[in-house]
């Protein structure tokens, strides 16, 4: 679990190149915010959250690839 303030980082690594989709959702599975959707090289990339328009609480950040879908509990605090 991440701890959040109003803004941070996401890091992640895609193994080989491919269609990138990285989204943010909150505790109902609504959809809050869509970080990344495109095609990205192989290797570590970097996106930035901004939840300063979101309530405190627990939300949910998935990446999608055509080989692995990876979701993590993050937890925005202000």
């Amino acid at each position: 679990m991440d701890y959040l303030g109003h803004e941070t980082v996401i890091e992640f690594a895609l193994p080989t190149a491919g269609q990138a989709i990285l989204k943010v959702f909150d505790i109902t599975g609504r959809e809050v915010a869509t970080l990344v959707d495109e095609q990205l090289t192989a290797g570590n990339h970097r996106a930035q959250f901004d939840g300063s328009r979101l309530a405190s609480g627990v939300y949910f950040c998935s990446l999608r690839t055509a080989s692995q879908s990876l979701t993590r509990k993050m937890v925005l605090l202000k």
